[in-house]
């Protein structure tokens, strides 16, 4: 019982510090908006989305410790990356290059 209450205080502690940065990067950006991705084994990606368009990602160990972080954050879930959630995206020449550019024949960054 002692180990499944140390793993659950562990969990929590992840998810309230994952909801932590969560409500920074809302707060640096004029709110936010999210998206839980399933990553295997490896545990789940939280992408979010300012209101000024500026996005960025976390990595939870488990998807329901990234449901968790985002509820705790109270930021707005969308199911899927697409449509006017994804258009809210702003990018610059870094993302073009590093995204696109490479792999195309675009500017090398460095």
């Amino acid at each position: 019982m002692a180990d499944t209450q140390a793993v659950d205080a562990k969990a929590e502690r992840r998810a309230a510090k994952l909801a932590k940065q969560i409500g920074a990067f809302s707060k640096e950006h004029g709110g936010a908006e999210g998206q839980v991705a399933y990553l295997g084994e490896r545990g789940a990606r939280i992408v979010l989305v300012g209101e000024d368009g500026s996005w960025g990602d976390l990595v939870a160990p488990t998807y329901a410790i990234a449901e968790q972080a985002v509820r705790q954050a109270g930021i707005t879930v969308h199911e899927e990356f697409d449509g006017e959630f994804a258009a809210k995206v702003k990018t610059g020449p870094y993302e073009w290059s590093r995204m696109a550019g490479i792999q195309v024949g675009g500017p090398k960054n460095g």
